[in-house]
């Protein structure tokens, strides 16, 4: 069974939903930003926690106003509101992608909401040797947007991905329609990606608070030394923490959903 509901928040009203009944597990998700990400492992996994899910803001049924003020920052502080629009102080928290990110920023600063954490190839390039390389390709892709169109930039910056093709074949098809007639790939390239990979995480803070964390990549990302899986040992090493391997690829919990969160339990079940 699955509840939903709005919270308001600096500004906007964030769309969530909520499946079972145990300990709070919220997860944040990436680019385009919709809950429906998870739709498929956060069934699975309401057997053994109360999985959260939702829009974040900008995105699908969550409102999209003052566009101009996009932060990191802002985006931890959401998840925050939503756990505790759903009743909770703190939860386990899950980020992927862009969502890895923001789970970084709220072990460094609202670390009393975090249970534990399990960090999944977040694209935190400004670690990466070769960071400036990355932030250049990321520069080109936004202003590819405006020059081109964000059509050709949605397709350079996807290519960058290498996302097997057969994985978006199981892709909820309500899911794809509402990023599709929410523009929810504009709202990426346009407000939230040049925030996200100029993003630092805080290392040193996040030791300080003692966050209990793991950072993760999929086998294939790790095999074919993604940028966005090459941050993963680098981070881990920096954090002192776990590093665990998940099945597949960068979103491996719309094709591998079952095997995905086995991998996603155990994680945390060690945390």
């Amino acid at each position: 069974m699955v509840s939903s509901g709005f919270v308001k928040t600096e500004g906007n009203e964030l769309y969530y939903e909520v499946r079972g009944e145990g300990e709070p597990l919220i997860m944040i998700s990436g680019g385009s930003g919709d809950a429906g990400f998870y739709t498929y492992v956060a069934d699975i996994l309401a057997d053994e926690y109360q999985v959260i899910t939702y829009d974040r803001r900008g995105n699908s049924r969550s409102t999209r106003n003052e566009l101009q003020n996009f932060e990191v920052s802002q985006q931890a502080r959401d998840a925050v509101a939503v756990l505790k629009a759903v009743g909770h102080p703190s939860a386990y928290v899950f980020g992927n992608s862009g969502g890895a990110i923001f789970a970084l920023e709220m072990a460094a600063r609202h670390p009393q909401a975090v249970k534990a954490m399990v960090v999944h190839e977040p694209p935190v390039v400004r670690l990466l040797p070769d960071s400036e390389k990355w932030q250049r390709f990321f520069a080109n892709v936004y202003r590819t947007s405006f020059r081109f169109g964000v059509q050709a930039a949605s397709f350079r910056f996807n290519l960058s991905l290498s996302i097997p093709f057969s994985a978006f074949k199981t892709v909820p098809k309500d899911f794809q329609q509402r990023v599709t007639k929410a523009n929810n790939e504009s709202f990426l390239i346009r407000y939230e990606m040049i925030p996200g990979v100029n993003y630092m995480p805080d290392i040193e803070k996040i030791r300080q608070n003692g966050v209990k964390i793991a950072v993760a990549a999929g086998k294939m990302t790790l095999d074919k030394r993604k940028y966005y899986g090459r941050t993963v040992p680098i981070l881990a090493e920096k954090l002192g923490c776990e590093m665990a391997t998940f099945p597949g690829h960068h979103i491996s919990f719309f094709d591998m959903p079952r095997e995905w969160a086995t991998s996603l339990r155990d994680i945390l079940h060690r945390l």
